[in-house]
């Protein structure tokens, strides 16, 4: 496939920095207060050759500016449009600088409502990008507010660490999988690396998607000393070239680029970009987690209220914890896909799904099948979902097929087809096949691609329907003949049998062999999950026989039935993020053990153990956050028991944390902090933009031993190094540790800081050391 290259413009902030003007905490209103200094620099951008400019709202939002949001936008963009009048204006819109939940308390809807506002405000402009982004759940809220309130093209950078992944653990592909599928118009990277470290990220990329790929790197790395980053506009271009051959063919610059560097790559505007094509295969994915589903991925049937009074009474009760415990179980048992439903008579099923979606999503990183009859649950669900869900289900029923393929469309989901329609199950293979045709057709009308339907040729009883059986099998393997991806729920075959287990898993392993890569079962039932590991083995998707080895080679017990209670530990419920479990345990520990023992013996081993696969890439920010959330209640527990019988509280040092002053970004902060709770230090959390002497007046006062100071932008080390030399002062300056993106080891030595703290765990190693808590 052929590319046109199109040229963006570089750095705003680098720009500002330059200028001599006086920058405000919120850049933003320089387009009312500095416009033609705004108006210059687009100019500079559109001489050295861009044709996009970003209008300068990067950071605009109703948070930050209130009632004045849509008067700095329109100023941004007309600032933009006087300035470079014969190039495309973006509507910027950067994070929020929210912690979104899980991690977070700021929610999906809120971040939606306020991306909505934004969109509104820049209905002038001629395309909207969303960039810097790493979470994708706020990323996806972005989109959907660009496209249900604006015509406008949407483009979407990420930005991406040197492992992969971005802040949140987001995956490369679960990122284009996601996007491509809720209609966005080209989509890439933008800052956190050079251009050197965008090429493998690029072709990566161009592995993944279609569509046009957009590359703005930082120049460089940034030295915190100066501000300046360490790549000449001609080291720059060099690698650019590479980027562009490597498929980008949307560049532009990011943090430390200014016209010089534009100019610099203009030549590649007349150079087309040329990629191969990729096929279109089926896939799912969270933003941690992304599959392809070309081998056998069993599906866990178990999050299911249907002949459970246990599970019925949960769902009442709202308990979210059991979900995902059951959800915990059959990840560990082998599922690689969730079925989740949660319709039962009195309960709100559309609030239900996007409730335990969220909840499953905080703790457990496979993908969900939503299963539902209700048509609004099933768009709340998918809706809400972190990543790209699969929906169970539709038929051949027009009504059917009418009310849930606009929501397949709209998300960009795979779905389950049911090989039946208004006249009920076909009773041969022939006329099911002729369903699936008549699915086919109708999903292209609405853009779907038959590699997003997951056709089921459904399973009869065999007590009831004997030659059914075989029915479903040629049906399957048609299916397969044809390319089409299989679905089957495969316990049916032996409902009113005795000894259904027998019966099961001689039809699964048939099936399998048949073609069918998406089994529908009970996969804490050990005997169907040998089928499946030993038909991935003779399927050759086992390579070494890793799996089967590891299974089968040193066997341990797993439970055969899902009424066989199992015994969880305080640490396992931490690790996993079950909160109710947590407490209930602490509860119970209480009973026989002091409360500072089970702080010592079991908290903080717990939280140690989180920490290190953090560490390792085991785990991911929001996993660490859930566990944090599960340790935070197990403490609340303890502090209420120290609380009633007049014992002294936990409290194993006292820290002040800020973000300097002139800084507005506090989510590390919020991490650090939160993780320091939860190991037993208290926290004195001074906020956003914090002024070195109150800082200063808070130490002196509470005697404070340890202070954390964060920064995220080169403008701000000034003060962070303003507020370290004015602690310096105090007869007795406490340890100071610093944090940030724009920091290094070197720079905290530079500035006297005593630590620097890459991350939280880091955090919780300086603080022990101070506290002598190792």
């Amino acid at each position: 496939m052929e590319y046109k290259t199109i040229l963006f413009d570089g750095a705003m902030g680098t720009m500002l920095q330059r200028s001599g003007a006086s920058i405000p905490a919120i850049p933003e209103l320089l387009n009312l207060t500095e416009p033609k200094l705004l108006q210059d620099i687009h100019r500079q951008y559109e001489q050295a050759g861009s044709q996009v400019v970003y209008a300068n709202t990067f950071g605009a939002n109703r948070l930050k500016l209130e009632d004045r949001l849509e008067e700095v936008i329109k100023a941004g963009i007309e600032n933009a449009r006087l300035g470079a009048g014969t190039c495309k204006i973006a509507l910027d819109i950067g994070p929020l600088g929210q912690l979104m939940e899980p991690m977070g308390t700021f929610t999906f809807e809120e971040a939606y409502e306020q991306f909505s506002q934004i969109v509104k405000a820049g209905k002038d402009a001629d395309l909207i990008v969303i960039e810097t982004m790493s979470d994708l759940l706020e990323t996806k809220a972005a989109v959907l507010a660009a496209k249900e309130n604006s015509n406008l093209p949407v483009y979407v950078t990420m930005s991406f660490e040197e492992n992969g992944r971005t802040f949140t653990g987001c995956t490369l592909e679960s990122m284009a999988m996601t996007l491509e599928g809720l209609g966005v118009d080209a989509l890439g990277f933008n800052c956190s690396v050079g251009p050197d470290g965008m090429i493998d990220l690029v072709k990566r990329l161009s592995q993944c998607t279609n569509l046009p790929i957009i590359a703005k790197p930082n120049a460089g790395l940034p030295d915190p000393a100066t501000s300046q980053y360490d790549m000449k506009p001609e080291e720059f271009a060099k690698y650019m070239k590479q980027l562009h051959e490597a498929g980008a063919s949307m560049i532009g610059g990011c943090c430390g680029t200014d016209p010089r560097f534009i100019e610099s790559i203009a030549f590649l505007k007349t150079q087309s970009v040329i990629r191969t094509q990729n096929a279109p295969s089926s896939k799912i994915c969270t933003s941690l987690l992304a599959l392809d589903l070309h081998k056998i991925h069993p599906i866990g049937e178990r999050i299911n209220p249907t002949g459970k009074k246990r599970f019925q009474q949960v769902l009442l009760e709202e308990d979210l914890d059991y979900i995902v415990s059951i959800a915990i179980e059959q990840k560990e048992a082998g599922a690689q896909i969730l079925d989740v439903n949660v319709g039962f008579p009195g309960i709100d099923e559309v609030e239900m799904m996007k409730k335990v979606v969220k909840k499953l999503q905080s703790v457990v990183d496979l993908p969900l099948l939503l299963d539902s009859s209700n048509i609004q649950a099933l768009e709340a669900g998918a809706r809400v979902y972190n990543g790209k869900p699969a929906l169970n289900s539709i038929n051949g029923e027009q009504e059917k097929m009418d009310a849930i393929f606009p929501i397949v469309a709209k998300y960009g989901a795979a779905v389950v087809a049911l090989t039946l329609d208004e006249k009920g199950i076909p009773k041969n293979k022939e006329a099911r096949l002729e369903i699936v045709d008549k699915i086919v057709k109708e999903a292209k009308k609405y853009l779907i691609d038959p590699s997003n339907l997951w056709f089921d040729p459904l399973t009869m009883t065999l007590s009831a329907q004997p030659e059914q059986a075989t029915e479903t099998l040629e049906t399957i393997q048609e299916l397969k003949a044809k390319g089409y991806q299989t679905v089957l729920g495969v316990s049916n075959i032996s409902f009113g049998l005795p000894d259904r287990q027998a019966v099961t898993k001689v039809f699964l392993a048939q099936a399998l062999f048949a073609g069918l890569t998406l089994p529908i079962l009970n996969v804490n039932i050990e005997a169907y999950m040998d089928v499946i590991v030993s038909a991935q083995l003779i399927g050759n998707q086992d390579p070494n026989a890793k799996n089967y080895i590891s299974r089968f080679a040193d066997r341990v017990t797993l439970k055969t039935n899902q009424n066989v209670s199992q015994t969880i530990s305080l640490s396992n419920a931490i690790y996993k993020g079950l909160d109710q479990e947590a407490k209930e345990i602490a509860r119970q520990k209480l009973e026989n053990m002091a409360p500072l023992d089970i702080v010592e013996q079991e908290l903080i081993p717990s939280l140690d153990k989180v920490g290190k696969a953090y560490e390792q890439g085991s785990l991911f920010l929001p996993q660490l956050l859930s566990s944090a959330q599960s340790a935070q209640a197990v403490f609340e527990v303890i502090k209420d028991h120290l609380a009633r019988t007049n014992q002294k509280s936990v409290n194993k040092g006292t820290i002040v944390m800020a973000t300097v002053q002139g800084d507005i970004h506090d989510i590390g902060k919020n991490i650090v902090k939160t993780v320091l709770e939860n190991y037993g230090y208290e926290v004195i959390d001074l906020g956003k933009d914090t002024p070195a002497q109150l800082i200063f007046d808070t130490v002196k006062e509470k005697n404070v031993r340890l202070v954390g100071l964060s920064a995220l932008m080169t403008t701000t080390l000034k003060s962070m190094e303003e507020t370290i030399r004015l602690l310096h002062t105090l007869p007795d300056p406490p340890k100071i540790m610093v944090g940030g993106a724009v920091l290094t080891e070197q720079y905290a030595k530079e500035m006297a800081a005593d630590y620097y703290s890459k991350d939280a765990q880091d955090g919780v190693r300086i603080a022990k050391e101070v506290f002598g808590n190792e």
